[in-house]
């Protein structure tokens, strides 16, 4: 049987070696569980968008039907010419609404992260105010 005294003992160099191969060592592996969390999640967010793409589909089959339906309606008082005429004009109307409150949003839009730059040169000036 050996006593501690008889195993020689490591340098600063070996135990630094050490420390720096097992912490290479739980890096990596953490990085490979991040990736395979990250792998998972993506594959969950696919498939929940193909479902929101699916239903997005199907939704606008509906709206079609509700439209011409609207159509039917309109033609039980009206000629069928008139209904689809009147209906085609309230979806134009609707359209042209909606994008002038999208032009709208769109020139509010600054284009530069403000809070951002303003956080980097506070960082920038107390950086240099404490050397």
């Amino acid at each position: 049987m050996t006593s501690p005294q008889d195993t020689p003992e490591r340098t600063i160099g070996q135990l630094v070696a050490d420390a720096t191969h097992d912490v290479s060592t739980i890096v990596r592996s953490e990085i490979a569980l991040a990736k395979a969390e990250i792998t998972a999640d993506v594959k969950k967010a696919g498939t929940g968008a193909g479902m929101f793409a699916g239903a997005a589909f199907v939704g606008l089959l509906g709206l079609i039907f509700l439209f011409h339906t609207v159509v039917a309606v309109l033609d039980i008082w009206l000629p069928e010419w008139a209904a689809y005429l009147i209906t085609t004009a309230l979806l134009f109307a609707i359209a042209g609404i909606l994008a002038m409150v999208g032009r709208s949003q769109l020139k509010r839009m600054k284009g530069k992260p403000e809070r951002t730059i303003k956080n980097a040169e506070q960082t920038i000036d107390a950086i240099k105010g404490a050397s």
